[in-house]
């Protein structure tokens, strides 16, 4: 689970399959314990997501607060950059 304003949209699109697909970034920040110590996390996540979700987040705003549960994958067979791959998908409101 990560959550983070979304601050990237990709128009939403389908694969081959008619599977309707979107990508999109998330910047989050929070405070972590790490070690016993309380750590400034900030970071920039690639997301992705399929059918029921994409619909959701293509119907979003940029700015808007998001959790997104799911799991990360490599961005293709190939590739080891990582992405956030959305199985659920809640707008988080009055944050």
């Amino acid at each position: 689970m990560l959550s983070g304003n979304l601050i990237e949209l990709d128009a939403l699109r389908h694969t081959p399959a008619g599977i309707a697909v979107v990508n999109f970034r998330l910047s989050h920040a929070s405070e972590q314990i790490e070690a016993g110590h309380s750590r400034s996390v900030q970071c920039e996540v690639a997301g992705l997501a399929f059918d029921r979700e994409a619909r959701l987040m293509a119907a979003a705003r940029l700015g808007m607060q998001v959790k997104v549960t799911g799991f990360l994958a490599g961005r293709s067979r190939d590739s080891k950059k990582l992405v956030l791959h959305a199985t659920n998908i809640e707008f988080v409101e009055g944050v």
